[in-house]
């Protein structure tokens, strides 16, 4: 298996599916309904006890798919998620000892504030998560950002839909977003594969500026 760079992760489509799985029987074809309407990888939360049974289900089940783990906050939630099968590592903040952790795992940590872009961009990351986008200001703040760090590109997760994904994605230091609109929590529960393939489809065909 060839092991992708976090930018080749984020080259994947314009869209990140953060899935918070609740049930392990629905890991499979929730992931083989997001491959088939474009979308490859796939953000895991660390929010509930299938998730690790999950990563590895879709890792072992899934060739097409590149599951990652989200919520990752300790070393512990590292060791386990690669243990697991994860591509991929995101958390919602930075902190030094993870990103050293992660070693050669693609790894995008999250920032908020400039002080937080300043100290991932020292630990030699160019790639990072904006989170809480739109409670930390959204497009504005990240046209702010654009000045003085012209070289990190980001994806912002947290309070991003259908409806403003575009608008985030027409920035030119975003070349992703994370969100969960594309697998509904009652679609997921009512194993509604095809839905969540058109509503993948529709996100993967989203345009993009960088």
């Amino acid at each position: 298996m060839t092991e992708l760079t976090i930018e080749q992760v984020m080259n994947l489509g314009p869209v990140i599916p953060v899935l918070t799985i609740e049930r392990l029987e629905h890991a499979v074809p929730l992931a083989q309904a997001l491959v088939r309407g474009g979308l490859r990888a796939l953000e895991i939360t660390l929010r509930t006890d299938a998730a690790l049974a999950a990563i590895s289900a879709i890792a072992t089940m899934v060739p097409d798919a590149v599951p990652g783990v989200g919520t990752v906050t300790t070393l512990e939630d590292l060791t386990k998620a690669r243990t697991a099968g994860a591509r991929f590592a995101v958390s919602p903040g930075f902190a030094a000892d993870l990103a050293e952790a992660a070693g050669e795992m693609p790894f995008l940590p999250g920032v908020a504030t400039a002080s937080e872009a300043m100290a991932a961009q020292r630990a030699g990351l160019r790639h990072l998560k904006f989170f809480p986008a739109e409670v930390m200001g959204g497009r504005a703040t990240l046209q702010a950002f654009a000045g003085p760090f012209a070289s990190l590109v980001f994806c912002p997760t947290g309070g991003i839909g259908r409806d403003n994904a575009v608008d985030y994605l027409g920035l030119k230091n975003v070349r992703c977003v994370g969100g969960s609109w594309v697998a509904p929590r009652a679609a997921v529960m009512g194993e509604q594969w095809d839905l969540i393939s058109a509503l993948a489809a529709e996100a993967a065909a989203l345009d993009r500026t960088t």
